[in-house]
């Protein structure tokens, strides 16, 4: 719960310096991308959005929640994959979920084999769009 409170704590403070910065008096809507590697409770994450976002000015209207697909490429071979193209079990899955870091245990290049492979997304809270 801390996570997620610290998580909407720095969406709300992000958000509330950019409007301040541009003179922005009403929020519509926010759209934010959550990663599936972020292992982050959506509903705790919500709740702490609505909580923090009562005390401020402008408030946001509605917030809008799109999944981030996890998308690895390798460092050996150059190989892209996503998360969803690799055979896991329900205990890996719920181990990476749970361990973000955990997916170098699991996972390697499909194509190569390699463990060295960076994760390109999937990974953090991001802002797409404030309307």
């Amino acid at each position: 719960m801390v996570h997620e409170w610290a998580l909407a704590e720095a969406v709300i403070e992000t958000i509330s310096s950019i409007a301040r910065e541009r003179g922005i008096k009403k929020i519509k809507k926010v759209i934010l991308a959550i990663g599936v590697l972020q292992s982050i409770d959506l509903d705790v994450f919500k709740t702490a959005l609505d909580i923090l976002n009562k005390d401020i000015k402008p408030s946001i209207e509605e917030f809008i929640f799109e999944e981030e697909e996890a998308r690895f490429q390798c460092i050996k071979c150059g190989f892209q994959w996503s998360l969803s193209d690799v055979k896991l079990s329900d205990e890996e899955r719920e181990a990476i979920h749970f361990l973000p870091e955990a997916v170098h245990a699991y996972i390697k290049c499909p194509r190569c084999g390699s463990l060295d492979y960076k994760i390109l997304s999937g990974r953090g809270v991001l802002i797409k769009r404030i309307e």
